[in-house]
């Protein structure tokens, strides 16, 4: 399955395609509270794995970015990582939950409330701040990386690993691992054939 940067443009500012990143965030927590039974799994499934790529993504090129570039870069990357590590938390919670459970979509809705601040932080503190400090070239490469990170990115969330550099280490052996499990539990479920 492809993750939504690989589906970019080439030409996409970095900046452009985090912000539809996003949106489409947003929509997937609203189609998952708006449906039910397979589909409310089907979709809670691929808002994990959009959530998950996208801020080990960030982690890796965005926030060492802002850090280094932005004033006061030192404090907002700081909040937006303790934001991301709760926020994983939550998601790892709701991951192993049962979505009919009906704890499910309060734990959600509070998933979803946090996500969304995160969001707008990130909008206002460092995304703004990075597109004065990078000409439009500079951020068609960092859609680039971004791409490349996304990639080998784990696909579902990991609870404090939240640094670039915990990320480079850890982040494709969990990515693997993350596939292979995936795997296994799409094949577990899988009716036998009869005969």
């Amino acid at each position: 399955m492809k993750t939504p940067a690989a589906e970019a443009p080439a030409s996409e500012d970095v900046i452009d395609l985090l912000i539809k990143q996003h949106a489409q965030i947003r929509d997937l927590f609203l189609a998952v509270a708006m449906s039910g039974g397979l589909e409310r799994r089907k979709a809670f499934d691929r808002l994990v794995r959009l959530l998950a790529v996208h801020e080990t993504a960030e982690e890796q090129i965005v926030h060492p970015l802002a850090r280094r570039t932005l004033f006061g870069g030192e404090g907002i990357v700081e909040d937006r990582l303790t934001e991301e590590g709760m926020a994983k938390a939550i998601l790892a919670e709701l991951e192993n939950m049962d979505t009919d459970d009906p704890r499910f979509l309060g734990v959600l809705n509070q998933l979803r409330g946090d996500v969304l601040t995160h969001a707008r932080a990130e909008e206002r503190y460092e995304f703004v701040g990075l597109r004065a400090q990078f000409s439009e070239t500079e951020r068609r490469g960092l859609c680039a990386a971004l791409r490349a990170a996304e990639a080998v990115a784990p696909i579902h969330p990991h609870p404090g690993i939240e640094s670039a550099a915990k990320n480079l280490l850890a982040g494709p052996a969990m990515a693997l691992a993350d596939r292979v499990r995936d795997l296994i539990r799409d094949a577990m479920k899988r009716p036998k054939s009869g005969g």
